[in-house]
């Protein structure tokens, strides 16, 4: 099968494309590089032996993006493309929906068009907000707290939109957690440009010594030490979900959402201490008000994916913590 990656070349991108290569996919990846380095390729192809194909265009580029699916064959979409960062949303939310949902419906026409009707979509934890109870199962209310997250609850009106009006689509919508960590050999991560908008490597520059403080967005949250519990989930865990998805879609299942976490919540200063534990470095950090959009606890319960994907997270907490450690050390700049 030849698969099409929006945004492989990114963290969670570039870990699902070797997964993908390795299980014995064909693979394209289309990227424009606004958050993403091309040596990530680079590195997948040296982990399996086999390079994807590199298209650099943006989405929204519907000629370019035509032409591609026109020309290639693609068997199956796996969409990550998009912007990120919850924080970042609540300062600049037009760009947001502009991309991350304009994006989306330039990439469904495109699909359209060729007649190819199999999506895996990279959704959110957010689109659940601030839940009234933990774990959080697929059948809960939906209101994001946030821009980032009301533009992926948008897009799965959309495609669930798209679904009625034509039940010959089949799409999976994850709904990820919190990606951590990094390939096992050290060679592929998170690489963010400037400030990191996320915990993980956050603390990975400041043990590394690329940034002098932690900040810690609020120490006063209903919760054990009083910082928000988040669910982590190793990248590695995430990306072989996706190829779960791919498998399922064969089914005909039409349109479903999957949870994609461990089902434990750990609290910021309970991955401080992690990192300094798997990293023998102290993480200093300050605490601050909290920001935005953020909530107290999220945590999954992923038995439906468990059930329907036959798919199960397998690093826990020190694997996560061990394998950010060994790609931060190894490329205390990231990719450059």
């Amino acid at each position: 099968m030849h698969i099409l990656v929006t945004g492989g070349a990114g963290y969670i991108g570039s870990h699902t494309c070797v997964e993908l290569l390795a299980a014995g996919y064909q693979v394209t990846v289309i990227d424009n590089l606004s958050n993403s380095k091309q040596a990530a390729l680079r590195r997948v192809s040296e982990i399996t032996g086999r390079e994807p194909d590199f298209v650099r265009a943006d989405l929204r580029d519907r000629m370019t993006l035509d032409a591609l699916f026109r020309d290639r064959g693609f068997d199956a979409v796996v969409h990550f493309a998009g912007r990120k960062a919850v924080g970042e949303s609540v300062q600049i939310p037009l760009e947001y929906y502009e991309n991350n949902v304009g994006g989306t419906l330039a990439l469904c026409k495109a699909m359209a068009k060729v007649g190819i009707r199999k999506l895996v979509f990279s959704s959110s934890a957010t689109v659940y907000g601030d839940p009234a109870s933990v774990p959080i199962r697929e059948d809960f209310p939906t209101c994001p707290t946030n821009p980032y997250g009301r533009s992926k609850l948008f897009i799965e009106e959309i495609l669930h939109d798209l679904y009625r009006s034509d039940d010959t689509w089949n799409i999976a919508l994850l709904r990820y957690f919190n990606p951590v960590g990094a390939h096992r050999s050290g060679r592929i991560g998170e690489d963010p440009n400037g400030v990191p908008n996320n915990l993980m490597p956050f603390i990975a520059q400041v043990a590394v010594g690329k940034r002098s403080r932690l900040r810690v967005f609020g120490d006063d949250y209903d919760t054990s030490d009083g910082t928000g519990v988040r669910d982590y989930i190793h990248v590695t865990d995430l990306a072989k979900g996706h190829l779960k998805a791919l498998e399922r879609l064969s089914a005909n299942p039409g349109i479903v959402p999957y949870n994609l976490g461990t089902g434990r919540g750990y609290s910021v200063l309970e991955m401080v201490r992690a990192f300094e534990r798997a990293s023998g470095r102290s993480v200093p950090f300050d605490i601050v008000g909290r920001r935005p959009g953020d909530i107290a606890i999220c945590y999954a319960d992923p038995g439906l994916a468990s059930a329907e994907l036959d798919w199960t997270a397998d690093l826990g907490i020190e694997e996560m913590v061990r394998d950010t450690w060994r790609w931060q050390s190894q490329n205390p700049d990231g990719y450059e």
